[in-house]
């Protein structure tokens, strides 16, 4: 199940509605709200930061993959090449203060998600997620 966003500006509560009202979907509440978190923040990333005027495209979609027993999500738009995973995790021990702007989303995927794999193809960006549903 793929959909084709244009343009994505003003909206990432439509992305995250389709992506989340996907039949793919489990039903386990505390999955859903891991999923949910990391959804949220991968594609209010792209709609914020993939283009440099904020107008732009995005394809969004979800797939059952191992007989139904990982969830795959996959993000793709054609902004700015950029690769989330590259980035340093940031130290979660410093105080808010002392710690650098930026990157605790996509740390916050890392951790919630079991696997995230980012490639640069055929100029896009494409971002994709996966959760075991057991």
């Amino acid at each position: 199940m793929k959909k084709h966003f244009n343009p994505i500006k003003d909206k990432s509560a439509d992305i995250i509605e389709y992506l989340m009202s996907s039949p793919d979907m489990p039903q386990d509440e505390a999955l859903r709200f891991k999923i949910h978190l990391s959804i949220e923040e991968a594609v209010e990333n792209v709609v914020r930061y993939a283009y440099e005027d904020g107008i732009g495209w995005m394809e969004a979609g979800t797939d059952l993959e191992d007989g139904g027993l990982t969830l795959s999500i996959e993000i793709k738009d054609a902004g700015t090449p950029f690769n989330p995973l590259a980035r340093e995790d940031p130290d979660i021990t410093a105080s808010a203060e002392e710690r650098k702007i930026g990157g605790l989303g996509i740390f916050l995927c890392k951790k919630l998600m079991d696997e995230i794999k980012y490639e640069y193809r055929e100029g896009c960006n494409i971002l994709t997620m996966k959760k075991k549903l057991s």
